[in-house]
């Protein structure tokens, strides 16, 4: 699982040095694993982070590699790596797969399997990116305990629920910015608890960066 937190930074996590942390599962997880502190976001949009994470493409101040398909077809790619040697490959992601050439980018990467907003109900999408974080989460950790393949398999979850506007189904602190990180925090605390109490934790390995510099605080 590679788990991509949209605008996290580490002023969140209290492990990090964060005055005021919020992410408290994240933080959580962080002790029970490995833990980078000397890492850095390549960007400050989700278009640039992507190829950054997926493929080691650094981020381009003033356009986006996604836009030009003939260039991101030649781009290195772990998830083409992994499924020349044999993995499946699934990616999820609440909100629109078109928005800047996601769609094709994921494609020529190798994805079989692409689940976004089209792929809910309408009374699921109930926010401006689309899907809340924790119906996506919801969606892969059931698609991962049904899945009856005996082959190992990548599955890369884009959350979008900490972007402005922040409106979330939560309520942790007056703080709207905060309160949605808060949100996005609890999601992927309750997605690893799912891991663990399903019995997919022991052939798991979990992946957790942000996409691109942080939103909060704000300014």
């Amino acid at each position: 699982y590679i788990i991509i937190l949209e605008s996290f930074f580490f002023y969140l996590l209290g492990s990090l040095g964060g005055s005021h942390p919020i992410a408290i599962n994240l933080d959580s997880i962080a002790k029970e694993g490995v833990l980078f502190t000397n890492f850095y976001a390549n960007g400050f949009r989700t278009d640039r982070a992507l190829p950054a994470i997926l493929s080691a493409y650094p981020s381009q101040p003033t356009t986006s590699i996604m836009k030009y398909v003939t260039k991101t077809d030649k781009l290195p790619s772990i998830p083409r790596t992994l499924k020349s040697n044999g993995y499946r490959l699934a990616y999820y992601y609440g909100g629109d797969i078109n928005f800047t050439n996601m769609n094709a980018y994921l494609v020529s990467s190798g994805f079989e399997t692409i689940v976004c907003d089209k792929d809910f109900s309408v009374g699921e999408s109930l926010c401006m990116w689309g899907v809340h974080d924790h119906i996506v989460f919801e969606r892969c950790l059931n698609n991962a305990s049904r899945d009856t393949h005996k082959v190992p398999t990548l599955r890369v979850i884009q959350t979008s629920s900490s972007h402005e506007p922040f409106d979330v189904p939560y309520s942790y602190c007056n703080d709207k910015r905060a309160n949605a990180f808060a949100y996005t925090d609890n999601c992927l605390g309750n997605f690893i608890t799912g891991l663990k109490s399903r019995d997919l934790w022991d052939n798991s390995l979990v992946i957790i960066v942000p996409d691109h510099y942080g939103a909060y605080p704000q300014d």
